[in-house]
């Protein structure tokens, strides 16, 4: 078997192993927030944070829901990790986004947050940020030891098939997920493109 059809194999059992239960608890929490006119922090690194400014267009324009990433604004990231250090860079951001109780933070990440590890600390302190404040979490993560799975209201495990491609298969798995929840007919208010041209 080549690296390839391994590969497609190992998603086709992810998503047999992915938790439908939680996805769908997702969805009602997005749903109460765009009802109560809550907005969707999206927080990641690295890959995840090229899938956060994907999904918040994706959210904004399919579902109607006020979202941002703090790492499109890469003036005032790259300000703060001069200034501040990276550490902070997130929860800085959302003070000044006055951060309230019927928002979210939607964390993508492979590990979540490891406190001792010292991995991901600028997201740990961003959820910690945001449970004083009674703001909701949910993530999409690939290990079920991270600091975000312990402190998020829902969060969606990707289950680890291959040690060898953790991060592919989150990193991946982070946009099938998005895509699924901004598709979900309780969400969904707009068309894409290729769609309603295709009726």
């Amino acid at each position: 078997m080549n690296f390839s059809r391994k590969h497609l194999n190992e998603v086709k059992l992810i998503v047999d192993l992915i938790d439908d239960k939680i996805v769908e608890k997702i969805v009602d929490i997005l749903l109460l927030t765009r009802k109560k006119k809550g907005r969707v922090f999206f927080l990641g690194v690295g890959g995840s944070a090229g899938n956060c400014t994907h999904a918040v267009n994706d959210f904004r324009k399919i579902i109607g829901l006020e979202c941002y990433a703090p790492t499109d604004n890469v003036s005032e990231l790259t300000a703060r990790v001069n200034d501040e250090g990276w550490e902070s860079v997130f929860i800085e951001w959302l003070k000044i986004s006055r951060l309230k109780k019927n928002d979210i933070l939607f964390v993508f990440s492979v590990g979540g947050g490891n406190l001792k590890k010292k991995i991901s600390v600028n997201i740990i302190k961003a959820l910690n940020f945001a449970k004083k404040i009674g703001s909701n979490v949910v993530g999409i993560i690939g290990r079920k030891d991270g600091y975000t799975a312990k402190i998020s209201k829902a969060c969606i495990i990707i289950p680890t098939v291959n040690k060898n491609s953790i991060t592919p298969h989150t990193e991946a798995f982070h946009s099938v997920i998005w895509h699924l929840i901004v598709t979900h007919p309780k969400l969904k208010l707009n068309n894409t493109k290729w769609e309603s041209i295709s009726k």
